[in-house]
């Protein structure tokens, strides 16, 4: 097993900007039995022991991993989350800011990535969270997340 690699001797990791993180803590923090924890890099977001959204800094390439999935070498920050059907799809067919990382592909649900920045809809994230926490918790805990309805063509 290889070690992940790290930033250059003497330099530091970079950290998520605390107003972005204070952000998307805001939008998961509301949903039920969520837990905050310090990842490898970065700080995700779990229910149960499922990882649902994870924020990460990218920055002289550095997560390798994150840097080319997100074709940056950065300084910018990431935010992964679980996708699936249709939404999936789109996402991946969009491209910038949306990525879907090749290593993403073997979990189950898949993964997607967003590059945030000063032009991110942070109403679209907290949509594409909400999602991602529906389809890695259990369904009682899915049941209490309050969502809007789907729109038909027949209103």
């Amino acid at each position: 097993m290889t070690k992940a690699k790290v930033p250059a001797e003497g330099t530091a990791r970079p950290e998520v900007p605390a107003e972005l993180l204070d952000t998307v803590r805001s939008i998961c923090v509301g949903l039920p039995e969520v837990v905050e924890e310090q990842a490898w890099v970065g700080t995700r977001w779990t229910v149960g022991r499922h990882n649902f959204a994870h924020v990460v800094p990218i920055a002289g390439g550095w997560p390798p991993a994150y840097a080319r999935a997100a074709g940056t070498a950065g300084p910018c920050n990431v935010l992964t989350f679980r996708s699936t059907g249709l939404e999936l799809e789109a996402l991946g067919a969009i491209g910038h800011p949306f990525f879907r990382p090749v290593w993403g592909t073997r979990w189950k649900p898949p993964v997607a990535g967003l590059v945030l920045g000063g032009a991110t809809d942070w109403d679209e994230v907290a949509e594409l969270v909400t999602d991602s926490y529906c389809v890695m918790a259990p369904k009682m805990l899915a049941a209490r997340v309050d969502r809007p309805a789907l729109e038909t063509d027949d209103a």
